[in-house]
C-alpha cells in the first residue's frame, strides 16, 4: 500500500539536505562551507486507524496522517469522509 493519506492526499516528498563543514565565525572559525547537497525523502506521519462513523453505524479502516486525524476530530467523521469521497 502506498504511503498516501486517504483524506488529505499527503504523500512522500523529496527535498535536499545540505552538508556543511567548518567552524562558524562566531566560534572562531573561518565560516561554514557547503560541501554537498544530498537528496532525501520527507515522509508524512501516517497512522492506520479504525474510525467509527455513528451516522452509518460502521467502522472504516483508513491510513491517515495526523493532520487528517485532527480534521476528523474537529469536523466529525461522516462529514470529513464524505468530503474526501470515501463514503
Amino acid at each position: 500500500m502506498a504511503r498516501i493519506c486517504s483524506i488529505r492526499g499527503t504523500r512522500v516528498r523529496s527535498g535536499g539536505r545540505i552538508h556543511r563543514s567548518g567552524l562558524a565565525k562566531k566560534k572562531g572559525g573561518i565560516g561554514r562551507h557547503v560541501t554537498k547537497v544530498v537528496k532525501r525523502t520527507v515522509s508524512p506521519n501516517l497512522q492506520t486507524k479504525r474510525i467509527w462513523v455513528p451516522e452509518l453505524g460502521i467502522y472504516v479502516r483508513l491510513k491517515l496522517s495526523c493532520r487528517a486525524l485532527k480534521t476528523i476530530n474537529k469536523n466529525g467523521a461522516f462529514t470529513t469522509l464524505k468530503k474526501a469521497g470515501i463514503l
